[in-house]
């Protein structure tokens, strides 16, 4: 019995003889106290969270929880308080810009919330009047078994309409405040498009990948869009054999190629569906709904074991469990990473230095985390779940399940 409580129960009798373990517990619960105080002061009046002596305290995983949902519940009042008209009102807008949408709700409430179609219409570099059409056929042309069916008006009427910067912003903000206002489960995000919508999704879905589930292409053109970040969701592309304006058939099957390669060099992702229907042109007749219940087999995983992280012409700040500093966002940069038990691994990058986000869904922060770069170990480090961590990345993002509880900055040998 001396033995087990010697070796076995050291953290608990250090607790008792008031130890070192003891003075950790001791901090970790007056720095959820001084959280708990910090939150109920006036929002708009409160101190940087991030200045505050506890948001750096150390927190077992059992305080961890605690925290994220004390501030969770905060963002999620903060959302109903100021974004009610808005979702009356049926606009959104961020920095200026302007993007009303309709919706419609279909089926019975899951318990985790509705799953989430974003539908983008077609149109483009048009009048006004030729995209407002385009927008109020997209309001019907698509009816999921259950869900909350939701058709913007893009903000412009450029020929990309429906990829310039200001799109990522406004999807955000659309999704953040429908899962805040306990409308969308966070796991079951949807976009689609057809032909300019289509355009959007092909840029989009790899950017935004982790926000999503999975992704809907209907008669559109990728332009510069690039594959590799749709790992983790599924993909799916509906296109008419005849449709040859701007060769958006050969193209198609150009990318059913690619995935098929991608998919091959990395079985674990890139599922897709991609079909080519040989006796339709442009308009195929509404055979692309079957993409929606393929769609809806989906759900997300917002830590997926192994991430592609290719920047495009819009940068990221972050991508799943990855973050780059400002200076470090640049198109075209890649990014390969994974992790298994407690490793992590940097496959490859194109930038110096890079961030690795975790929490206890991913590995065991109670231990220490080895960091590998090409195959060598460039250090070990033990990791601090902290309250400071936690609010950075759910203010980033307003995902609650894209809350990380520590941080590592990994600076990258030259080559």
């Amino acid at each position: 019995m001396r033995r087990t409580c010697l070796w076995v129960l050291l953290g608990a009798c250090a607790v008792l003889l008031g130890g070192p373990a003891a003075t950790l517990a001791d901090e970790a619960g007056d720095a959820v106290g001084a959280l708990r105080t910090y939150l109920q002061q006036d929002r708009n009046s409160r101190p940087d969270l991030a200045e505050q002596p506890f948001a750096d305290v150390p927190l077992s995983r059992q305080r961890a929880k605690q925290v994220r949902q004390l501030l969770y519940e905060d963002h999620v009042d903060a959302i109903r308080g100021s974004r009610g008209p808005e979702m009356q009102g049926g606009v959104i807008k961020v920095d200026g810009v302007e993007m009303p949408f309709f919706h419609a709700v279909y089926g019975k409430k899951p318990a985790n919330g509705y799953s989430l179609f974003i539908s983008m219409h077609g149109g483009g570099g048009a009048p006004a009047q030729v995209n407002d059409q385009q927008w109020e056929n997209q309001k019907r042309l698509y009816q999921p078994k259950e869900g909350v069916y939701v058709a913007p008006r893009a903000p412009t009427n450029t020929w990309n309409l429906w990829h310039e910067p200001h799109i990522d912003k406004l999807f955000d903000r659309l999704i953040e405040t429908m899962i805040a206002m306990d409308v969308v489960n966070p796991d079951r995000v949807y976009i689609m498009g057809y032909s300019a919508g289509g355009d959007g999704v092909y840029q989009l879905a790899p950017r935004m990948a982790d926000r999503l589930a999975a992704a809907a292409m209907m008669a559109g053109h990728p332009n510069d869009a690039r594959p590799e970040g749709l790992r983790n969701i599924g993909f799916t592309l509906h296109m008419g054999g005849k449709d040859a304006a701007y060769d958006r058939n050969a193209i198609a099957g150009q990318w059913k190629e690619r995935l098929a390669k991608l998919q091959e060099s990395d079985p674990e992702g890139y599922e897709h569906w991609v079909e080519i229907y040989p006796e339709h042109g442009h308009w195929m007749q509404r055979e692309d709904r079957s993409a929606l219940p393929w769609m809806a087999k989906f759900d997300r995983n917002p830590v997926p074991n192994r991430v592609v992280w290719v920047q495009s012409n819009v940068t990221h700040p972050r991508f799943y469990w990855l973050a780059v500093d400002d200076q470090h966002r640049k198109g075209g940069t890649k990014i390969v990473a994974g992790y298994e038990g407690q490793r992590i691994e940097i496959e490859s990058s194109d930038v110096p230095q890079l961030k690795v986000r975790l929490n206890d869904e991913m590995l065991n922060l109670d231990r220490p985390v080895e960091i590998v770069y090409q195959g060598e170990t460039l250090k070990e480090v033990e990791l601090q779940r902290t309250i400071g961590t936690m609010a950075r990345t759910l203010s980033e993002r307003g995902d609650p399940r894209s809350i990380f509880d520590a941080e590592v900055t990994i600076a990258l040998p030259a080559e």
